[in-house]
């Protein structure tokens, strides 16, 4: 497994003090190679008793193994063929690497079986409804298209009354799915709860393993959403990491059943 699979597989066995250490990894990923375990403890906040132990929580033989393998990931996920925009500016070049660190890290985050549950969650579903607001609606919108094209009974709703109301009538025949960046999204985080109390279903695309929907939902596809936003004034963040999260899905689907 590369670190990012790690994470996900062994997050439960995490403390808050691992856990706010791997974020401080992931947001500078870029540093780790230089990096000795004293300054990490420093720039972490973090001892260097639990970054041991953090390593060994997520099967590393230690720091040092735990960097090396780091490293060698990273340098395979950016490699020099990216020479052709070595001259633009350094801004659009930050813009670019962005997006290609949202998509690697989303796609180095899939396990394959989670992605297998999704798969057989869906084929035997006898309804699938999508909720879903805001700009993720884009995304549950071209995913109804296309169940509705493989033959699957699909709906998709992203009005809160609505989604609040369709919550409480479903049963285990259902299958919901919920897409949501941030996973926090009150009617959303609702239904949910309606969902597990009530047994039906769930699958969730997500970018935040802290969120309360991650906790609620049975199957949770999760990908990687950068630190970095070119309107910090607004809640506009890139769906990108959603969008290769329904595409790997669905693609596979096709593949698998079809």
């Amino acid at each position: 497994m590369n670190f990012e699979q790690r994470m996900q597989y062994y997050y439960n066995e995490l403390s808050s003090s691992d856990k706010h250490l791997l974020n401080y990894i992931e947001a500078h990923a870029a540093t780790m190679g230089d990096i000795s375990i004293t300054q990490l403890s420093e720039e972490a906040n973090v001892s260097t008793s639990t970054i041991v132990r953090c390593m060994k929580k997520l099967h590393y033989r230690g720091f040092t193994d735990f960097k090396f393998q780091f490293v060698s990931e990273k340098s395979q996920q950016f490699p020099e063929a990216l020479e052709k925009i070595k001259n633009i500016d350094s801004q659009i070049q930050s813009a670019i690497f962005k997006n290609q660190e949202e998509v690697t890290n989303t796609i180095n985050y899939l396990d394959s079986s989670i992605i297998e549950d999704a798969l057989v969650a869906v084929r035997y579903s006898k309804k699938i409804t999508i909720f879903a607001r805001g700009f993720s609606e884009h995304i549950s919108n071209e995913m109804t298209v296309k169940l509705q094209l493989l033959e699957k009974h699909c709906e998709e709703h992203t009005d809160p009354n609505i989604i609040r109301i369709k919550a409480k009538k479903f049963t285990r025949d259902d299958l919901v799915i919920f897409v949501s960046l941030n996973g926090e999204t009150e009617e959303l985080v609702e239904a949910a709860q309606f969902c597990k109390r009530n047994n039906v279903k769930t699958i969730l695309l997500t970018t935040n393993k802290e969120g309360r929907l991650f906790q609620l939902c049975d199957i949770n596809l999760l990908g990687y959403k950068s630190k970095q936003s070119f309107f910090p004034d607004y809640e506009v963040r890139s769906r990108l990491p959603l969008q290769v999260l329904a595409r790997i899905f669905l693609d596979a689907y096709v593949i698998r059943f079809n």
